[in-house]
């Protein structure tokens, strides 16, 4: 019952990106064990072959803002919700040097009504950069889900992003639901890609992911155990501002969306999404009345880490 209004609603399951709208998937439910994908892999497809291993970071950041994981990734069973979680290693440098590559199950942490802000698809250097000044006036931290190629567009907007105290996750490198989704393995090249290009920034890569279009009629037990496998934890959203749906939405309609969901459900962990590109400008406009709600409603706000609720 809960899964149907939230389809019902329109907002929860129906992120579309602005350059892709075109490629929308499928959102059937499996009859056998298998995924029908929208999209058919060509026979002649080729795989993409792994990435090179990244060289060794010789200087790795240091701050009390966000924590390190250890070799083991023993030290992430942690009890904070406000500071993001990074890796000094890439997933070929961990193989390779006989290190965990496979985070351990976690307790998920479960406080009194936390919301995680969440921002899709940038950082652009047009609203990225005037979210993150919303953000800095308000005293909240975000989570900015990213795409290695506007990574390779705007590097100073995701140092930004970093050095400010916000958690950066992994969101593709393309957004391109044709290629994500036409195997698991090309799925996770695209994320081992983009590691790659963050690391190369900032000297550290994020551990946390979130699947283009979100993981419902994307994903079958193939995708889940390739992520797993790779060393990722993936997260969703449980609440949307309706910012991606075809027709958009305005500032006061984002703010009602997200003022419905949370008097209808009462989320104790509220995983909100919304999109950081240079078509948001009602997002922008929105922000800072979406910040004073949750603050009247009592809650506080967090970043997604691997020990985070998965939202349903």
């Amino acid at each position: 019952m809960f899964l149907a209004v939230l389809l019902a609603t329109g907002f929860i399951w129906n992120e579309l990106s602005d350059e892709k709208t075109s490629s929308a998937k499928s959102l059937q439910t499996p009859s056998t064990e298998k995924f029908t994908k929208a999209v058919e892999v060509e026979p002649s497809a080729e795989v993409t072959p792994p990435v090179e291993v990244a060289q060794p970071v010789e200087n790795v950041p240091q701050s009390d803002q966000f924590i390190i994981a250890n070799q083991d990734f023993s030290n992430l069973q942690l009890y904070e919700y406000n500071k993001p979680v990074y890796d000094s290693y890439g997933f070929w440098q961990r193989q390779e040097g006989g290190m965990a590559t496979v985070i351990p199950d976690l307790q998920p942490y479960y406080g009194e009504h936390i919301v995680y802000l969440t921002f899709d698809d940038g950082p652009d250097n047009k609203n990225t950069p005037q979210i993150l000044d919303i953000l800095r006036n308000e005293n909240v931290p975000a989570t900015f889900y990213v795409l290695g190629a506007m990574v390779e567009k705007n590097p100073e907007v995701l140092k930004r992003i970093f050095n400010e105290g916000h958690a950066i996750g992994n969101h593709s490198y393309n957004h391109n639901y044709n290629e994500l989704y036409s195997s698991p393995w090309n799925f996770i090249e695209q994320f081992q890609r983009t590691d790659e290009i963050i690391m190369s920034q900032i000297g550290v890569r994020p551990l946390i992911i979130r699947a283009p279009g979100g993981t419902y009629g994307a994903f079958n037990q193939d995708y889940w155990d390739m992520v797993k496998s790779s060393g990722y934890v993936e997260h969703d959203w449980n609440v949307s501002s309706g910012d991606a749906t075809p027709k958009g939405a305005t500032a006061s309609e984002e703010i009602n969306n997200i003022i419905s969901q949370i008097n209808t459900y009462n989320f104790k962990s509220a995983i909100v999404l919304m999109h950081s590109t240079a078509a948001k400008d009602e997002t922008v406009k929105a922000l800072p009345d979406i910040i004073h709600f949750f603050k009247e409603r009592g809650y506080t706000f967090g970043v997604i880490t691997p020990m985070t609720p998965t939202p349903w």
